[in-house]
């Protein structure tokens, strides 16, 4: 009489245990994706801003296309703009880091 009550508990217990380990699964599945392993620049600026600083601040390779690179300026400027709480020097150095990767630096000169 006890054997089959133990069994009647395991299998309500294993019953129980499936049910919340799909719920658990479909919302592991329902969460929204999430940037991981991307490492971002950790700052502290140059003097004198490189193409590879501009680089690492926008998040690209230096030989990227310029449609890319306006890309890359507008989510990095989107995330840090002074008008959503980001820093109005932080966004100079965005702005600096897309004139520098576009050729548009201040010297006058090309940085190619």
């Amino acid at each position: 009489m006890v054997a089959p009550l133990l069994v009647g508990l395991a299998v309500a217990a294993a019953a129980y245990d499936g049910k919340y380990g799909v719920q658990a699964w479909q919302t592991f599945k329902a969460r929204p994706p999430t940037a991981r392993l991307r490492k971002f620049y950790d700052g502290g600026f140059q003097s004198t801003m490189t193409r590879r600083e501009a680089a690492l601040i926008l998040g690209i390779r230096e030989s990227t296309p310029a449609d890319k690179v306006r890309e890359a300026h507008r989510r990095v400027m989107v995330a840090n703009h002074p008008d959503a709480g980001g820093s109005h020097y932080l966004a100079s150095k965005i702005n600096e880091a897309k004139d520098m990767m576009l050729g548009k630096s201040k010297g006058g000169s090309s940085a190619f």
